[in-house]
């Protein structure tokens, strides 16, 4: 991966971690059906030497978004833990950990995205997609809005998802969340 002042491209994984995956009262197995098409993304991005970031929900036991959500990803329980497929990545991509819905938040992400002054798209997936994935791609429009960068945020519509319970139609949420992110401005696309 190139130096983050030299990147142009920008493929951000969002939540892919066994909390949501794998284990835990979040976790919907379901959600792992879009990983391997994740993966060969992931590698098409770092062959190009472009960026890629892991976001990792990672919360501590107290954590205020407990009481809208069960807990879930608490640090040093391994849920926090990127899923065992995308393990590999991590050590060539840039990683942050979020304790809030929104990685705009997290430590250092904002930080790093100004010092990516050549950066032309963001390429957003993973999940959750109208939570997690929504709550990135909106503010970082707007970001860029604010600050007059002409960067185009991509949300691949194959590579998001969500989690499905008697509450939570997965096809409902995700349509709903899509169709948000495209009013808001993003590139909603099936494939990059």
């Amino acid at each position: 991966m190139k130096r983050k002042e030299e990147l142009q491209k920008l493929l951000i994984v969002v939540d892919m971690v066994n909390g949501f995956i794998k284990k835990g009262a979040m976790a919907d197995p379901y959600i792992n059906h879009i990983t391997p098409k994740l993966i060969r993304e992931v590698e098409g991005i770092l062959s190009e030497d472009e960026g890629v970031a892991f976001i990792k929900d990672t919360h501590d036991m107290n954590s205020t978004e407990f009481k809208k959500f069960p807990p879930h990803c608490v640090k040093g329980s391994g849920e926090e833990e990127l899923i065992d497929e995308l393990k590999p990545y991590e050590k060539e991509a840039l990683t942050y950990e979020k304790n809030s819905t929104s990685t705009i938040f997290a430590k250092n992400f904002l930080s790093d995205i100004e010092k990516m002054k050549m950066l032309r798209k963001v390429i957003v997936t993973g999940c959750c997609t109208d939570i997690c994935v929504l709550n990135l791609a909106i503010p970082l429009i707007n970001y860029f809005d604010e600050h007059n960068k002409n960067v185009d945020v991509v949300v691949r519509s194959d590579l998001v998802e969500t989690y499905d319970s008697p509450s939570h139609n997965r096809e409902e949420y995700n349509g709903m969340a899509l169709t948000l992110m495209r009013q808001a401005g993003a590139k909603v696309k099936g494939e990059n």
